[in-house]
């Protein structure tokens, strides 16, 4: 349920109403809006038998929450959030683009590509150091050397870093590394992982996967959540269906469904829906219209000889092209790249 209070209340009557329901066994998390605080509150509603929370100094109204995910739903937060990293937001009146790499392969590949997309307007560079491979025989990543590379690739250009985390035990080391922290499709039901990354103070994007309703991915959003980690950035990267000339179908009705749903950004990755770089332009165009709060783009200095995903990865020059394309798409939608 959810716990509005009065506009103007004071502290101390806010106070008093976590008081008494951490008292009685709820789980807590406190939203401060601009002009309402809104508590919401989690467990066993029967408890609430054992006092009158709208008879409480402060409080306007108490509202139950009828969706399974409750932190991540509208009704516990009206408006829309905005996750930060560093200075950039996502979910606000600015459209944030990751490029680069599917997988760092080496220091010179990392390193001209971060020229090329920062150079581009790209403020996050993406870029694999492990990587989970459908086959165990293809290229699994530099791991940590990678992400060593991927800092290094930081200080040189001021992009920010987000890279994959794909075991548990992972998170931590990962971490020192990268600014944001990337749940791989084939890991969105990976609870362990979940729980482990709601913990990290980083924020997170969180692929949905291939087979997943938009409600199973909500769900996977309010495991980061409930363990504390509000930096949840929602990521369409397409999904499996009878089509197979594509790679996957990219689901575009996802991002204003989920921003229906949810208060929680939502920003589309073209490349691995598609698997085919010509179409990559279009779809970032398209989503971008449906109103995406950014794109997650691969590039590759030269996709022909990429270690991993080159048939969708675009070069830095058609990358250029495609910046160029959605800042006019984003200005129609009056917002900017």
């Amino acid at each position: 349920m959810i716990i509005v209070m009065h506009s103007g209340t004071q502290k101390n009557e806010v106070d008093e109403v976590l008081k008494r329901l951490k008292n009685l066994g709820f789980q807590i998390h406190l939203s401060e809006g601009v002009e309402r605080i809104i508590i919401g509150a989690i467990g066993d509603k029967t408890r609430l038998n054992e006092v009158s929370l709208e008879a409480m100094p402060g409080v306007e109204k108490v509202v139950p929450i009828l969706q399974p995910y409750k932190l991540v739903s509208r009704e516990f937060r009206h408006h829309d959030s905005v996750v930060r990293v560093g200075e950039l937001e996502f979910g606000g009146g600015q459209i944030q683009i990751m490029a680069g790499p599917c997988a760092v392969e080496s220091k010179e590949q990392l390193m001209t590509t971060a020229e090329q997309v920062r150079k581009a307007g790209a403020t996050v560079l993406r870029g694999g150091a492990f990587k989970p491979r459908t086959s165990p025989y293809a290229f699994q990543g530099l791991e940590e050397e990678g992400l060593k590379m991927l800092a290094e690739a930081r200080e040189r250009t001021g992009l920010k870093i987000v890279t994959e985390v794909v075991d548990p035990r992972t998170v931590e080391l990962v971490s020192q590394y990268a600014d944001i922290l990337q749940i791989g499709a084939r890991n969105m039901q990976n609870f362990f992982l979940l729980k482990e990354v709601s913990s990290a103070n980083k924020p997170v994007v969180l692929k949905r996967g291939p087979s997943a309703t938009i409600e199973e991915w909500l769900m996977a959003a309010e495991y980061i959540m409930a363990g504390g980690n509000y930096g949840v950035i929602l990521c369409e990267r397409g999904i499996r269906t009878f089509e197979t000339y594509l790679r996957n179908t990219l689901d575009l009705s996802a991002v204003p469904v989920a921003k229906h749903l949810s208060h929680l950004p939502v920003i589309v990755d073209p490349s691995h829906a598609l698997g085919k770089w010509r179409f990559v332009t279009p779809m970032a165009r398209a989503a971008i219209a449906a109103g995406a709060d950014g794109l997650l783009v691969e590039v590759h200095p030269d996709p022909a000889s990429a270690l991993c995903d080159g048939p969708q990865s675009l070069t830095p020059d058609n990358f250029s092209e495609l910046m160029d394309e959605i800042k006019k798409v984003a200005e129609i939608m009056d917002r900017t790249i």
